[in-house]
């Protein structure tokens, strides 16, 4: 669109976020027979990478609140995908461990990433791909 012989800048903020929401559908939709959400999903591979994170460490991994994550436990917890237990060192602290079926979870959230990862980066040279992410990356810096 012209705005007076200059070009309108991309609505990167609004594309960001409907982007953000069709992705979490997307991811949902593929989880919905285990209950996995995209929140869920985020939870799940933290965990394998970091087995007996905190919560605290979890919370901050996803960009969680506290009570926002104590809720998504809760309801992976009751689904049989992680279990929480104190930490023998500091009893303050709580300790999150993935089941043997969140393990399984995590193969389809893998599998469900791999395809969308093809399907959003399909067309997009090496190099393209490379400037999304580094504003994305800038984005979440300068708004930290």
């Amino acid at each position: 669109m012209d705005d007076g012989g200059r070009q309108r800048a991309p609505r990167l903020i609004f594309l960001t976020l409907t982007a953000e929401r069709r992705l979490r559908r997307w991811i949902g939709r593929r989880g919905e027979d285990r209950g996995l959400s995209a929140p869920a999903a985020g939870v799940l591979l933290y965990l394998s990478a970091c087995p007996g994170a905190s919560t605290g460490e979890v919370a901050e991994a996803v960009d969680a609140s506290p009570a926002g994550l104590s809720g998504l436990l809760s309801r992976l917890e009751r689904a049989g995908l992680l279990t929480r237990s104190p930490d023998p060192a500091d009893r303050r602290i709580v300790r999150v461990y993935l089941t043997a079926d969140g393990k399984a979870a995590l193969g389809v959230v893998k599998s469900a990433l791999s395809e969308l990862n093809g399907k959003v980066t399909d067309g997009f040279s090496a190099e393209e791909l490379a400037v999304v992410a580094r504003w994305l990356q800038h984005v979440g810096r300068v708004l930290d």
